[in-house]
């Protein structure tokens, strides 16, 4: 009996697991997408306005969706990429180039160095809910453990190709979404109120714009688009592939949010309900603690940690992406520009830690920036998917126009909603 029970479990992980390396490309999406800046932003919002915020989430990954599919089609078709495009084929597109490679490089960076807090502050929480014993000065052990994070990530960087970082992501995302998935089944909130969510608003209060603004930029994260025509050149993907590309993006869609609504309806099943919001790491753990036990805390947190982990390795290798992608070169992972630029952004990321900063606000502010590259990057894609020299019978049809134009529109309010929250601040 424990033998067919044993089999059967196998079979189900093993069904998980080509599901995940099915994936391709898409792996790498989820891993920018889908960090602790969507787990700070998504809990910190279900804490503090329950499910009012899903459309938002909806929309996003809606467009998401319809973004990675234009990028993708471009890639399969013509063989190009997509910061090399920009360059080539734009009017002023030097100038453009620059912009969106500084603008994602610089919001990356910044991203890094909340993501490495949130990690390392999530392994001490852990630490302190089964050992009381240790807690005190969280300083030099949160430091600590962001250095051995780092030089860890940073290790696996130099002994790896891209699959091998393709397979540390599957294993990292699906520890994440099993992670979120159950958590939110944990502490379920009323359906209804879900149902509400999907009815645009904006909360009147100090904060909201600043968080629907987070949002789009954790989950239509300009890097999702602009490096995926390099990966599926690197993954040898062309035109016999475009229908497994489009399924690759449909893919990564439901899954961003699926997982981004698990992290969202878990914090709202446990906190909003009792008043709390969560300001720091720790009043995720101490909050959750009293209604799931710690057990589900538990698994809650190494959702959290595998989010940051997920992220940082994409996030290390976004400068040399984008740099390869610049001279429409092919990523080379053991050349010394790739190991220079992938240490520039490890010390980028350790700032946060080293400051001793609040790396939630650091994240949401981070993500907050990343909307403002956004309108460009989709503009950028509308005007080379529609050129019949280039796409040729390819070219985008009226729905996929719609889409980004629609698209378009959404991240120019939000880009301006992100400036209103910025101005609030100042």
């Amino acid at each position: 009996m424990d033998t067919g029970e044993n089999s059967t479990n196998k079979n189900l992980f093993q069904k998980i697991w080509l599901f995940m390396l099915g994936i391709g490309p898409g792996i790498f999406c989820i891993g920018y997408t889908i960090g602790t800046g969507s787990v700070t932003s998504m809990a910190k919002a279900g804490s503090q306005f329950g499910m009012q915020l899903l459309w938002v989430l909806v929309l996003s990954c809606l467009f998401s969706w319809v973004l990675m599919e234009a990028y993708g089609r471009y890639a399969v078709i013509t063989g190009q990429t997509s910061i090399y495009s920009f360059r080539t084929k734009l009017k002023g597109g030097k100038v453009i180039a620059y912009l969106v490679v500084g603008g994602i490089i610089l919001a990356q960076w910044n991203s890094l160095s909340g993501i490495l807090g949130l990690s390392a502050n999530a392994i001490y929480e852990m630490i302190i809910l089964f050992f009381p014993g240790v807690s005190g000065d969280a300083y030099w052990p949160v430091l600590g453990i962001a250095i051995v994070l780092i030089l860890l990530m940073y290790s696996l960087l130099w002994v790896g190709q891209y699959s091998f970082f393709e397979k540390v992501l599957i294993v990292f995302v699906t520890i994440m979404g099993l992670s979120f998935i159950i958590s939110m089944f944990v502490v379920l909130p009323d359906p209804a109120q879900m149902v509400r969510g999907l009815i645009p608003s904006i909360p009147e209060v100090a904060g909201g714009k600043l968080l629907v603004a987070a949002f789009v930029g954790t989950t239509m994260a300009a890097p999702t688009f602009v490096v995926r025509p390099l990966l599926m050149k690197g993954k040898g993907w062309g035109p016999a592939q475009a229908g497994e590309q489009s399924r690759d993006a449909l893919t990564s869609a439901v899954l961003m949010l699926v997982i981004n609504l698990s992290i969202m309806a878990a914090a709202t099943g446990a906190l909003y309900a009792e008043g709390r919001t969560i300001e720091k790491v720790m009043d995720m753990v101490y909050t959750l603690e009293p209604v799931a036990g710690k057990f589900a805390v538990a698994v809650f947190m190494t959702g959290a940690l595998s989010a940051g982990l997920s992220s940082v390795f994409p996030i290390l290798m976004v400068a040399p992406l984008l740099v390869a992608d610049y001279k429409e070169g092919q990523l080379d992972t053991r050349s010394v520009r790739f190991r220079v630029l992938t240490a520039v952004a490890c010390l980028v990321g350790l700032s946060v830690p080293i400051l001793g900063a609040n790396p939630i606000f650091a994240q949401i502010l981070t993500q907050v920036a990343a909307v403002f590259v956004l309108p460009l990057v989709i503009a950028c894609i509308l005007y080379l998917i529609n050129q019949k020299t280039l796409m040729a019978d390819h070219k985008a049809g009226f729905w996929l126009n719609l889409g980004l134009v629609a698209a378009l529109i959404f991240a120019c309010l939000i880009s301006y909603t992100g400036y209103l929250a910025l101005m609030e601040l100042i």
